[in-house]
């Protein structure tokens, strides 16, 4: 496992996923008594109870990780477990790095061997790169190759992932061809490669909203095998994804507990998923949607920030006025249209929702 650089791993704003549920994972290799592959630190079916959840039979609790449908976790798992590379694709804040990284950290027990994909992501990212003093000093060998995190999960038989691929330049992007067709990686400045040894394998994750910029090759796509996260399905399952997901962050924070602030949740995610889906619950009254994704992400950031407000420079209880800004900067990105439907949503259902008139009050008084 790659060391971290912080000491304690209780002072890490975010640890790991290896790192914050390592007790869990424990609990979770002590029980698996199941065929596990080669190099995997989990039997699939145990990987597949770490991200979802459940109770061990020595009365260990497992918390869900991912709140959806079981067989989308069973069959990203069992990706895994093959020789195809796992695809995780879907819209904004659908948890797909969530999901690769707990995928990592349950398969290989080291989640950290990352590409992050941007505009400016360059093949030594995927391939390899160079120490340019001892290649000055000494010309090519291995003690002057930088290993990527492909190659290092190659070479070890971990999980290497790249997040955002479609951000990454397409002919960035066919370096993996080779990688995940041989499984091997050349070096042809040493006339060598490297072999990925059992257990290597690779997460990637898309974005929809990406389509266009640098699609996949269908060379590279035929690699991957693809798994759709969804939106969740209904409002009680993104309530809970968000309150569980809020809870854990509060206690990194040092924020006021969840619970106090349940009621303002549901409305966030009530005011969300109307947005999103262009009608009211009800199903009574349409409205216009906005420019933005409003994702249960965002959602997550929107309760986090009001909890901060709360605990800050309020009594420690969530309220409607601790949301109201939070919402207002999620929905309204084009300054134009967006301001015109959050206004319309907020007179035509908000102003008129039973119980709804001190969110309507805090809304109109961020709005202006």
């Amino acid at each position: 496992m790659t060391e971290s650089p912080v000491a304690d791993q209780a002072a890490a704003l975010r640890p790991h996923a290896e790192d914050a549920f390592a007790e869990e994972l424990k609990a979770l290799a002590a029980a698996d008594d199941r065929p596990r592959p080669e190099r995997w630190k989990l039997s699939p079916w145990a990987v597949a109870t770490y991200l979802l959840g459940g109770e061990l039979s020595d009365g260990t609790v497992i918390s869900p990780k991912y709140v959806g449908p079981r067989r989308i976790v069973e069959v990203a798992v069992t990706t895994l477990a093959t020789d195809r590379a796992l695809l995780l694709l879907g819209v904004p804040g659908t948890a797909k790095t969530w999901v690769s990284e707990h995928l990592a950290a349950a398969v290989s027990g080291d989640s950290t061997l990352l590409v992050q994909g941007t505009a400016g992501t360059a093949e030594e990212a995927i391939r390899y790169g160079w120490d340019y003093a001892q290649l000055l000093a000494h010309g090519p060998s291995r003690d002057a190759m930088v290993p990527s995190p492909v190659m290092r999960a190659m070479r070890d038989g971990m999980t290497a992932r790249v997040e955002e691929l479609t951000r990454i330049p397409a002919d960035v992007q066919d370096t993996l061809i080779t990688v995940l067709s041989e499984k091997t990686l050349p070096i042809p400045e040493l006339g060598q490669e490297v072999q990925a040894v059992r257990g290597f394998n690779l997460i990637a994750t898309a974005n929809d909203r990406d389509r266009g910029v640098n699609e996949l090759s269908s060379a590279l796509r035929r690699r991957f095998n693809t798994v759709v996260l969804p939106l969740p399905e209904t409002a009680e399952a993104e309530v809970e994804i968000v309150s569980r997901r809020v809870d854990q962050l509060g206690s990194s924070l040092d924020l006021p507990a969840v619970p106090e602030g349940f009621d303002e949740i549901r409305r966030v995610v009530t005011v969300f998923r109307e947005l999103r889906d262009g009608v009211t619950t009800d199903g009574r009254t349409k409205v216009k949607s906005p420019s933005g994704t409003l994702s249960t992400a965002e959602a997550i950031s929107v309760v986090t920030g009001g909890l901060a407000l709360a605990a800050h420079f309020g009594d420690g209880v969530l309220r409607a006025s601790d949301v109201a800004a939070g919402i207002l900067g999620a929905v309204v990105r084009d300054p134009a249209a967006d301001k015109v439907v959050w206004q319309e949503y907020l007179e035509a259902v908000v102003r008129e929702r039973d119980g709804w008139k001190d969110f309507y009050r805090a809304c109109r008084e961020v709005t202006g």
